[in-house]
């Protein structure tokens, strides 16, 4: 076991997958040299070559329609987008063709790429560099989109995500980068896509997240225990595939349900999850869901962030609610 961060984590995933298979190459701007705008690829140009990992022009449909072409030809990319909010130009290459080659060629091609996205707010960054925009790709046919939220489940799901056949979004949550440590596995762990993790077991209400959320959500989860409130945790890890049978069951046991992101509330993730638990669960429940989530604004400047970022006190109050007789 290593003490690691979740940088160093995914560093590691990449490390090994670049050891373990020649096809595995790694695509972005600033990746080789410098190791990537959050050092996640540091090193790894001076280990295994610039053929291996690219520094590419500023140029995100670029990127990715060369990772494309790369994956159809037998090749394993990993792409780097600086910034989720830097992936709008590649969207249409995502959209138009990493998403449906497999269906455009009756399965004779296959796109095994991996594209790799910080996200989120909490850094003082605003606009572009903040966003969380991870609907709009969970929303695409094709597509498996990844979250995870701690260094073991970084590295787990990162090789679970370069092995996998089919296209998948990996989203980083920006500020678990370094504020996370944990052991973690040196050997190669293998996560698989599509589990959900219960990180605290209750019976009164379930709270579901994901990525960077679950932070807050344990502290909400930790001030509600102290007042009495036996709260259940579940941390999504994917959002496509969606573990339903997870999150069924223990809402289906609690009764109540909060679902928190820090994405916009409107078309929010969320929502999703909310029509499943009232698809599956409405005769188990005790209270209308409730939904925590970012405003319905633009990311704002640092100075106000605090005031858009769902924080503890505001998933403690969504939890209470459903608490009222």
């Amino acid at each position: 076991m290593a003490v690691l961060n979740v940088a160093q984590a995914l560093n590691e995933a990449l490390a090994e997958a670049l050891a373990a298979d020649d096809r595995v190459v790694l695509l972005g701007e600033d990746i080789g040299r410098t190791g990537g705008v959050f050092r996640v690829t540091d090193g790894l140009q001076a280990r295994f070559g610039p053929d291996r990992v690219i520094d590419t022009p500023v140029a995100e449909s670029g990127i990715v329609g060369t990772a494309f072409g790369m994956a159809v030809a037998g090749m394993r990319p990993v792409a780097e987008m600086q910034f989720m909010g830097f992936s709008y130009p590649a969207y249409d290459q995502i959209i138009s063709h990493v998403s449906r080659i497999r269906n455009r060629s009756r399965h004779r091609f296959t796109s095994p790429l991996v594209i790799r996205m910080p996200y989120g707010g909490g850094i003082g960054a605003a606009e572009h560099h903040s966003e969380s925009t991870e609907a709009i790709y969970a929303h695409i046919p094709g597509l498996k989109v990844v979250v995870p939220s701690t260094p073991s489940d970084a590295k787990g799901l990162l090789r679970a995500a370069i092995d996998d056949p089919d296209p998948v979004i990996f989203l980083e949550p920006i500020r678990l980068y370094r504020s996370v440590k944990e052991d973690v596995a040196e050997a190669p762990d293998v996560i698989p896509i599509g589990k959900a993790r219960i990180t605290r077991s209750g019976q009164d209400i379930t709270m579901i997240t994901w990525g960077a959320m679950t932070k807050e959500v344990r502290q909400a989860a930790e001030a509600l225990g102290a007042e009495g409130v036996s709260v259940e945790v579940i941390d999504l890890r994917a959002l496509v595939p969606l573990d339903v049978e997870t999150v069924v069951e223990s809402v289906r046991r609690t009764g109540r349900a909060v679902v928190v992101h820090e994405a916009p509330r409107t078309g929010g993730f969320g929502a999703e999850v909310t029509a499943v638990i009232q698809e599956r669960c409405l005769y188990a429940l005790a209270a209308p869901v409730e939904r925590v989530a970012g405003l319905d604004t633009i990311f704002p400047l640092k100075r106000t962030e605090h005031h858009y970022l769902p924080d503890p006190e505001r998933i403690v109050g969504a939890a209470k609610r459903t608490l009222e007789p």
